[in-house]
């Protein structure tokens, strides 16, 4: 009879030095209005891929053309704030 052995690389591929940071995750989280306002603007793109966009396609377009536009400089204000020193924010 033979054995079933597992290998112990395979099995914890993933070690504690594999995961992400605090820091990172704090940074994801930071960003994440951004992520998803850019996620909506992608799915607007993609419904127009197989067809002329209509009027309501060009507003969708419009509109998270204009949230991830004010994501992207909420997230550059906080940041400038963040780095500003004293009470200068």
């Amino acid at each position: 009879m033979s054995h079933i052995v597992t290998v112990q690389d395979a099995v914890t591929a993933f070690a504690d030095f594999m995961e992400p940071t605090d820091a990172e995750l704090d940074e994801i989280e930071r960003e994440m209005p951004l992520i998803l306002a850019d996620v909506d603007l992608l799915d607007a793109h993609i419904v127009t891929l197989d067809r002329t966009p209509t009027e309501m396609d060009e507003r969708r377009i419009r509109r998270a053309r204009r949230r991830a536009l004010a994501a992207r400089v909420a997230l550059v204000n906080r940041a400038a704030g963040a780095s500003l020193p004293g009470d200068a924010a």
